[in-house]
């Protein structure tokens, strides 16, 4: 009779542990090829077609009313109207909402663009908090509006401003953020071809290390400090690699918060935000892919790369795991709410692979690949394998990571006509390869621990240091 050793059984468990991280581990390294590879290519399409003015431009204008929810964003917020007032549009209209700052928010954009107190009915299409006042003024031709309202959270914010604005279209953006100059007329171009379309991602770039004037970038450079060096080249991946891929077959399950453009009566057909969710941004996106598959209604969500957002970035490790904390917490709660979507063939290839690729490669993943190294330290320990060709295979792994990053960033740099310092091309080569291993194991363990002392009506705002933007 034979007898099973303890040694046998862990060294069973680590081939079958091992075969599914190699399964893993290509499934990511396949779906990052061909999302970067996609994403390249379609910038270089679009700047060839805008070199011999191929593209369609349309001299029509559809009215949108742009919505900045504040809390305590006295820092950013004036220059952030700033630059909204000049913006490349011919209508529209600024609402600034308030969600209770405790510090001078309000009175910031009150002063800068002498606004003064109103009456104004509101028709509350979507729920929100209690409004406290309202002001109005203009700035040339454009209307800007302030709400103060008791607080509610970012989601609350938001509905406020959608039951205020007057226009069949809306766009929310972070109070923190710039917005190039044709960042509008780029984010609606979808919305002038296509008759069906319900919302519209923008890209969101890093303001860390950039100077705007008018709208216009001035000059570009990678961040001096590490941090949101290494989150440039996260974005640029992010952004450039799996949301182009999605676009393509109408599968983006996520619009980030600094800037979405979305069809109003569409959003009050389906409640408005979530305001028990802190990823208000994917859930609101989720929903509208459940609402009109569920309805019968033809719809499209798309994506407009060239749709430019400057935000900030967390310029420290404490803030950055503060941030990261808070989208793991939302997507947890996205994923769990529409858990229906799941390989449900009514949503096709929504449910079939965004849906899948979020659930694996995003809600799971810390945990996936935390007991990956767990095992392989249990490996190591009882020396099931080879150490050399273990740190060959990672290394090689982490060079691939690194050189998919390199591309989309490079590619966005290069499509845009950006033009970088030979220190900032040594800068990125370098950080590149800690983006992809050490700044991902910080994320990593940041995620797999995001849901501990999780608390579903926690609604705080983030708290992250702000600093001016260089924007004029």
């Amino acid at each position: 009779m034979t007898t099973i050793t303890g040694a046998a059984v862990i060294q069973t468990f680590l081939s079958v542990v091992g075969v599914f991280f190699i399964l893993y581990l290509i499934g990511y390294s396949t779906f990052l090829f061909l999302s970067v590879t996609v994403g390249s290519s379609f910038l270089y399409r679009r700047k060839r077609e805008t070199h011999y003015k191929n593209q369609i431009m349309a001299d029509c204008y559809v009215p949108v009313s742009v919505i900045v929810p504040a809390y305590n964003e006295s820092v950013t917020v004036v220059s952030s109207v700033s630059s909204l007032l000049k913006l490349d549009y011919s209508l529209y209209e600024i609402i600034v909402v308030d969600d209770g700052s405790t510090d001078d928010t309000a009175q910031q954009v009150i002063d800068a663009f002498d606004l003064h107190e109103i009456e104004r009915p509101i028709r509350l299409q979507v729920p929100c908090n209690p409004v406290k006042s309202v002001w109005y003024g203009m700035a040339g031709s454009v209307p800007i509006t302030l709400v103060r309202k008791e607080n509610g959270g970012k989601a609350d914010a938001l509905n406020m401003g959608i039951n205020l604005s007057q226009y069949p279209y809306f766009v929310g953006i972070d109070a923190d953020s710039v917005l190039q100059y044709d960042s509008l007329h780029e984010i609606i171009a979808p919305v002038i071809e296509y008759e069906n379309v319900v919302a519209v991602g923008g890209l969101v770039r890093l303001s860390n290390g950039v100077e705007l004037k008018d709208g216009r970038l001035t000059s570009y450079s990678l961040p001096k400090q590490t941090i949101p060096a290494m989150q440039v080249l996260e974005y640029d991946r992010s952004f450039l690699s799996a949301r182009i891929l999605f676009d393509q077959f109408n599968g983006n399950l996520i619009i980030s918060g600094a800037f979405g453009l979305f069809r109003k009566d569409v959003v009050v057909a389906c409640g408005g935000y979530d305001r028990d969710t802190v990823g208000e941004d994917m859930e609101l996106v989720t929903k509208l892919h459940v609402f009109c598959r569920t309805s019968g209604r033809d719809y499209l969500i798309k994506y407009a790369p060239e749709a430019i957002c400057w935000s900030q970035a967390p310029a420290s490790l404490h803030d950055l795991i503060n941030q990261r904390k808070r989208w793991h917490r939302g997507l947890f709660e996205c994923m769990t709410k529409h858990w229906r979507v799941f390989a449900n063939l009514r949503y096709g290839l929504v449910g079939a692979l965004s849906y899948s690729y979020f659930l694996v490669y995003e809600l799971l993943s810390p945990i996936i690949e935390l007991f990956g190294i767990l095992t392989m330290i249990l490996a190591v320990a009882f020396n099931f394998v080879n150490v050399p060709y273990m740190i060959l295979f990672f290394l090689i792994y982490a060079v691939y990571g690194a050189i998919m990053s390199l591309t989309a960033f490079f590619s966005r740099v290069q499509t845009r006509d950006l033009h970088l310092s030979k220190l900032d091309v040594v800068r990125a080569l370098c950080l590149s390869l800690f983006e992809v291993t050490i700044l991902r194991f910080i994320m990593a363990v940041t995620r797999m621990l995001a849901l501990v002392g999780y608390r579903k009506k926690d609604r705080r705002w983030d708290k992250i240091t702000r600093t001016q933007i260089k924007a004029e």
